[in-house]
């Protein structure tokens, strides 16, 4: 499939190291390993991080044609801390190069005959203005592109109408449980918390096909044809789990292009999830083979 990535690419910094990531940055890499044909549109700095990231990029075998490069603009960064368990928290710097994403007609154009079949993006940088606006001019250049959204809520940058507004575009919605529960007691004041409620209303109100809901290391829950089936996850050791989901996003998206049955999709999206985590760094090395290898040998975490 082709797909196109949108959004931020910044440096994940863990005390004195850094790896490049951003969840856009994170899934493209992800695809294009699963065989996908993936553009990133994104910006970085004219400084050290910024060629270091185009550098990065060219590595992955990223193409980096639509990746600009902005003087007087810092590239992008998050300190990342980790909890006992390997959850991350992060903080961002902003504005940062990707604030705001920025496109000419020539540029608009180049991303018209690429006629990809998907389009990638998260909530980060969507809550610039200007790259929301930008996310829809894209939009009327592609007539028939499904949407992929990756909430990936992060603390401070981003509000309720953005994400409400985003959902409405997207085929497909991708969350986890923490963000899921956040969503309802804003929009279900009073009510207790049911996963599958939540489900059901956000797929009805925003005309979402399929809602994925990840569960940690428990698996996830799938929202489709108006039922939630919960899928088994798969018990590793964590290293850290930044850049776990975005690869379970690829995953999914993987599968789901290729019609695979909905176990098939999840088995897949939990175990390469489950790899990433047990790795340090967004995008460790991994094998397809390493994945398939989870799935069949893998002990299984039960569905919550």
């Amino acid at each position: 499939m082709r797909l196109l990535s949108i959004g931020e690419i910044l440096w994940d910094v863990f005390g004195k190291s850094e790896i490049l990531g951003g969840a856009p940055l994170n899934f493209s890499v992800a695809a294009q390993k699963l065989g996908h044909q993936v553009a990133l549109v994104t910006a970085v700095g004219d400084d050290r991080r910024g060629r270091r990231a185009l550098d990065s990029m060219r590595a992955f075998g990223l193409s980096a044609d639509f990746v600009q490069v902005l003087a007087g603009k810092n590239t992008g960064t998050a300190q990342v801390t980790m909890d006992d368990a390997g959850n991350a928290s992060y903080f961002i710097e902003r504005p940062a190069a990707f604030d705001p994403i920025q496109l000419d007609n020539a540029r608009l154009s180049a991303i018209q005959a690429l006629r990809p079949a998907w389009l990638y993006f998260g909530t980060l940088a969507q809550t610039n203005p200007a790259s929301e606006e930008m996310l829809h001019r894209i939009l009327g250049r592609l007539p028939g592109v499904q949407c992929f959204y990756d909430m990936n809520l992060r603390e401070g940058h981003w509000n309720l109408p953005l994400v409400e507004r985003l959902s409405g575009l997207a085929s497909i919605v991708k969350l986890n449980e923490t963000e899921a529960e956040t969503l309802f007691r804003l929009t279900h004041a009073g009510e207790a918390f049911s996963l599958e409620q939540f489900c059901r209303s956000w797929s009805s109100t925003y005309g979402v096909e399929n809602l994925c809901v990840t569960l940690g290391s428990e698996g996830c829950a799938i929202f489709m044809d108006n039922r939630l089936v919960r899928f088994a996850g798969f018990k590793v050791t964590v290293a850290d789990t930044v850049g776990a989901g975005d690869a379970f996003a690829a995953a999914f998206l993987h599968g789901y292009g290729l019609r695979w049955p909905m176990a098939g999709i999840a088995s897949f999206a939990n175990g390469l999830g489950a790899l990433v985590a047990s790795r340090p760094g967004a995008t460790p090395a991994w094998t397809l083979d390493e994945c398939r290898q989870l799935e069949r040998g893998g002990e299984k975490s039960p569905c919550a």
